[in-house]
């Protein structure tokens, strides 16, 4: 004897209606997790630079772009759901139906248009926020190079001959550009609130450009895991008024520390340094004699002494060695 599917449906209702109360109970909790989600850092959300303002938009204009699809399509579904219901005589089935012109044309012409214009969106956004690309100001920008090592960052600020180690200070309102290199291997380089994460590699150059609207405290990172002491890996980035910056060098070369070729050395060795300090000198043209290595680098990557048959064309060509 073969019950009635309606009169199973309703039961199966029934019994969902009397499920106790510590079950659901039970259930509820399973989404209590979620909560811990309130306590995120949504620094790349709160952003406090021109970079970051261009990435936040790109990011918000993105979702509510994708949103115009997956909102209606989650609606339809449940939609659909309920009102094909099996209790509900009104639903018109069509089991002969195969094909509609008019459904394909809606189901395909509504995502190629989100994806047109998502991806417009993406592109312009792409090249006015390439990292290479100098930041429009009044202001001459501040040179500062940045060298990745196992697992603090060095900062040296050419133009002003010292450096800084896990600290970057900065002016406020005033250009940054940065040329950055890995002094071991391949990490990332990034400020959420500022901008654009950019990677560091071991004997190449890459460019970056971000500026501070006003004076703060941010938080850096390394974003590319490299290591045992990766986890320890971050700096603070203090924006400074014009003339709290110019007091802060001033503090620097008063220091007694001088990064030389040697010192170099000794710093590139694999540590965690406990807390952030300054170099009051800084050797000329250290940058350069890290980026072609010939400052020999961390213990990460081989020194290419003997690289056999592969040949390094350019000296920013990085390449490995054959066994």
């Amino acid at each position: 004897m073969e019950l009635d599917p309606v009169f199973l449906s309703r039961l199966q209702h029934l019994r969902l209606r009397a499920r106790p109360p510590l079950a659901l109970a039970v259930r509820g909790a399973s989404l209590l997790p979620l909560l811990a989600l309130t306590g995120c850092d949504w620094a790349a959300l709160d952003p406090k630079g021109p970079i970051g303002d261009g990435n936040a938009t790109l990011l918000i204009d993105s979702v509510a772009i994708m949103l115009t699809i997956v909102v209606p399509t989650i609606v339809a579904t449940l939609g659909i759901a309920w009102w094909f219901r099996s209790s509900n005589p009104r639903a018109v089935h069509l089991p002969e139906f195969e094909y509609s012109g008019q459904i394909e044309a809606i189901t395909w012409s509504i995502p190629i248009l989100t994806i047109m214009l998502l991806g417009g969106v993406t592109w312009i956004g792409s090249h006015d926020l390439d990292p290479a690309k100098p930041l429009v100001s009044k202001e001459e920008p501040l040179n500062v190079q940045v060298v990745s090592l196992d697992w603090k960052w060095l900062f040296i600020y050419p133009d002003e001959h010292v450096a800084s180690v896990n600290r970057l200070v900065i002016p406020a309102g005033i250009p940054i550009r940065f040329s950055l290199t890995s002094g071991s291997v391949m990490t990332a380089f990034f400020v959420p609130q500022l901008g654009s994460m950019i990677y560091t590699m071991n004997r190449m150059r890459t460019q970056l450009n971000l500026a501070a609207h006003e004076p703060g405290t941010f938080r850096g990172l390394a974003t590319q895991i490299s290591g045992e002491g990766f986890s320890d890996m971050h700096f603070e980035v203090e924006a400074k008024s014009p003339e709290d910056f110019y007091a802060w060098l001033g503090q620097v070369r008063a220091e007694e520390r001088v990064l030389t070729p040697q010192s170099y050395i000794e710093l590139s060795k694999q540590s965690v340094v406990p807390a952030p300090f300054t170099f009051s000198t800084v050797s000329d043209g250290l940058f350069e004699k890290i980026l072609d290595q010939t400052l020999p680098p961390g213990p990460g990557p081989v020194a290419e002494t003997d690289p056999g048959p592969i040949v390094a064309t350019t000296a920013q060509l990085c390449v490995g060695r054959r066994n």
